[in-house]
């Protein structure tokens, strides 16, 4: 049953400090590196349903939908080549993670932002300026390596510079940036696909360069956290930061428990073995679940797929630009409630409140399509029969916005000690990118195959992912990232992989964590 116990773990660990106007500033800063993600995720569906890219790249695909009132609405835009232009990217970000790991741990969260950085601007650039499929592929593939960095570095980052009572709200930052770069995208798509000839969708890819300088020039004026500068031996700093940070002389607390953190830490050679240990089985197992399943909610089908699917289902290419600008607002202003709630209520129950939306609004919707087109695919939709699919296509949203979208980042980022940390991040932003380039390859084929079933194999998934998270995920509210084991020697599954050496003795109070 869920319910609030006390934990054994040593003398409750209450650090003292307040929100800062600098680590507010440092955070908000950071927090932008999700907008290279968020602006890449919206742009992509953009241009592929424009004719003027369609006809310079994939001639093939744009001759199909033209003859497609005869034909299978579902597989119109079945192209492997037009779905490998999508999906290279995130195959990119998920080899880039593990490289990022490691420099995150060497040279710190700063260096691995503003790399990320620089390669993601470069890779804007050449899709701006690209001639052929080619150049397009090599640009996306940078892209994605720009976007591995960013995502490995700036969770880690939020998480080590918020205080501990607000981490929540501040972690979900980046995810609001990536919605807000979703939106960006979908605006930017719905203004120059009015533009004649290449110029348009040259500017909706070019204009990738816009986020990437904002994130370098950005990155490069942050400080390291205190964490970071321990990891590489400078205490001074680290003291140092700790205090402007936190607003307080008494830092002593804090900085004692994250010394001990980085000795640790120092003593482990290899992190990624040392994450197999036993006693680290909950964070192995939820680094690769949590982001697998935020992406099997079919979310990034709607996102970078939007406009595609609003083609299929009957709109126009104004008009599905335009429905693609509807969710992406409904998708940054439902990412507000999470802000607002996540540190108030917690973790858990908007997991499982987001959980059950979706599952509904993924069921009405395949229901509706499939009214419709049957598995002929072949139909028409009428307008206001139309306004009904973006309406519960907007709650699907919403629901992940404020749900699995900023906690699929936020939970993983703050449940890792230090010693793993790196490593672990790592294979979060792995699990999430392989999973993104899975879904944004075979989308297509899938649904030409599963017709208006693929929406009820992803609300099949939402089951069980909530489920999931009833059963084995605890909740994190208000628990020290360095006093974050307590959660698992308390859980009724957990605890039987944590050594009782792993915990302090003494008591905490917690609430609702474990079911």
């Amino acid at each position: 049953m869920a319910g609030g116990h006390v934990i054994p773990v040593g003398e409750t660990k209450i650090y003292p400090g307040r929100l800062t106007s600098y680590a507010l500033f440092a955070c908000m800063v950071a927090s932008f590196g999700g907008l290279i993600f968020g602006y890449d995720i919206g742009i992509s569906g953009g241009v592929t349903s424009m004719d003027t890219f369609l006809s310079k790249f994939f001639p093939k695909v744009l001759e199909k939908e033209k003859h497609v009132i005869d034909s299978n609405q579902y597989c119109q835009f079945n192209s492997v080549l037009l779905s490998t232009f999508t999906s290279v990217l995130y195959f990119a970000a998920f080899v880039s993670s593990f490289f990022a790991s490691s420099i995150t741990r060497r040279l710190g969260r700063k260096i691995t932002m503003v790399g990320g950085g620089l390669i993601f601007l470069l890779g804007a650039i050449i899709n701006g300026v690209a001639s052929n499929v080619l150049m397009l592929i090599v640009g996306r593939i940078l892209l994605g390596l720009g976007v591995g960095f960013s995502s490995q570095a700036v969770p880690l980052y939020l998480a080590e510079m918020a205080p501990m009572k607000i981490r929540g709200t501040l972690n979900i930052s980046f995810q609001m940036m990536i919605t807000v770069g979703i939106f960006v995208a979908h605006l930017v798509n719905y203004g120059t696909s009015n533009i004649n000839g290449d110029l348009g969708w040259r500017l909706s890819l070019g204009l990738a360069a816009v986020p990437a300088i904002i994130v370098t020039v950005g990155a490069f004026f942050l400080p390291n956290t205190p964490n970071s500068m321990i990891e590489r031996n400078q205490t001074d700093k680290a003291r140092t930061m700790l205090r402007e940070i936190r607003g307080t002389d008494d830092i002593d607390l804090e900085y004692e428990d994250l010394v001990a953190a980085s000795k640790q830490s120092q003593a482990i050679k290899d992190p990624f073995k040392t994450l197999l240990g036993r006693k680290y089985r909950p964070q192995l197992v939820m680094s690769i679940v949590i982001p697998s399943l935020q992406q099997l909610t079919g979310i990034n089908v709607v996102m970078f797929y939007a406009p595609v699917l609003f083609k299929t289902i009957g709109f126009g290419t104004q008009a599905s630009l335009m429905s693609a600008v509807i969710t992406g607002f409904v998708n940054l202003a439902s990412t507000f409630i999470s802000v607002l709630t996540v540190d108030r209520f917690g973790r858990r129950i908007l997991f499982l409140e987001g959980g059950v939306q979706m599952t509904i609004a993924q069921i009405i919707v395949g229901t509706l399509i499939g009214w419709k087109f049957g598995t002929t695919g072949m139909g028409y939709i009428p307008k206001t029969y139309a306004i009904f699919i973006v309406i519960f296509i907007c709650i699907f949203v919403a629901a992940f916005a404020w749900s699995w979208g900023p906690l699929g980042w936020l939970v993983p980022s703050e449940i890792y000690p230090l010693e793993v940390r790196s490593a672990a991040q790592s294979i979060t932003v792995s699990a999430n990118m392989f999973w993104t380039y899975v879904i944004a390859q075979i989308f297509p084929p899938m649904l030409c195959s599963f017709k208006f079933g693929l929406f009820y194999f992803f609300a099949a998934w939402e089951v069980i992912m909530t489920v999931f998270v009833y059963w084995f995920l605890p909740e994190t509210k208000g628990i020290p990232i360095e006093e974050m084991q307590t959660v698992w020697k308390s859980h009724w599954f957990w605890a039987k992989y944590v050594n009782d050496d792993n915990v302090d003795s003494g008591h905490v109070e917690i609430s609702n964590v474990s079911v």
